[in-house]
């Protein structure tokens, strides 16, 4: 077996009991987080990284709209020229 593919294997077994990150389940606090009534949608409950994702995304698709729009009309128009 090659070096390589053995680096490879070896980061995909798991870790022994003594793994640094606490393994608990952590649905019941997320079920909270996202069922209270704060008059958030929830695609904006996670706090503010999913606010930033939501306006980033809002922005790239309203610059693609713009964009596809500006070539739509550009290929409207006819070319001047000889």
């Amino acid at each position: 077996m090659s070096p390589l593919l053995a680096a490879r294997l070896g980061l995909l077994r798991p870790r022994g009991l003594g793994a640094p990150r606490s393994l608990h389940n952590r649905v019941a606090e997320h079920q909270k987080l996202f069922q209270e009534d704060n008059g958030l949608p929830v695609h904006l409950k996670g706090g503010a990284l999913d606010t930033v994702l939501y306006r980033f995304t809002t922005l790239v698709c309203v610059v693609g709209t713009c964009c596809s729009l500006l070539s739509l009309a550009r290929a409207s128009l006819p070319r001047g020229g000889a």
